[in-house]
């Protein structure tokens, strides 16, 4: 079974690595400008998530969580990565200020945490990503369409 198959079906990862390592697999399977949503309460390893999706396209700078900065974009051999967290946004409006088109050129991957706060502005055929918390360390994942989506 191939890596999105298995996420649609759930994983259950038993620490950060293994976590990263589904992210870096994940990465290696997505077609070019993609938009993922990252579903989940805080600590359940979004920011991780991304980290492993960075590895994936080659992206060897350090990744952290772009609460502060809205996103981050990091460029790699494959293709760009946009890291943002939408937590400090208050509707989809403020995502054209924000002048992500500019950093969209084709190959990217845009990671959007919180995506709830900006639904209105996420393309649909955006891959839905949920992410939990299953105890001592556990932590599940499972992708689903946005015709999936809630």
């Amino acid at each position: 079974m191939n890596i999105i198959d298995q996420l649609r079906h759930g994983l259950t990862t038993a620490s950060p690595e293994e976590s990263r390592a589904v992210a870096e697999a994940f990465a290696r399977a997505l077609p070019p400008d993609t938009t993922l949503a990252l579903h989940g309460n805080l600590g359940v390893g979004k920011t991780t998530f991304v980290q492993g999706l960075a590895r994936g396209f080659g992206i060897q700078e350090t990744v952290t969580s772009p609460t502060f900065t809205i996103y981050n974009v990091h460029r790699g051999p494959e293709r760009t990565l946009i890291h943002l967290d939408a937590y400090r946004l208050e509707n989809a409006r403020q995502i054209e200020d924000l002048l992500l088109e500019d950093f969209l050129v084709t190959p990217w991957c845009l990671a959007v945490e919180w995506p709830e706060k900006i639904a209105g502005a996420l393309a649909p055929d955006t891959l839905h990503l949920e992410l939990g918390i299953a105890g001592e360390a556990r932590h599940t994942i499972r992708l689903r369409t946005s015709t999936d989506a809630t």
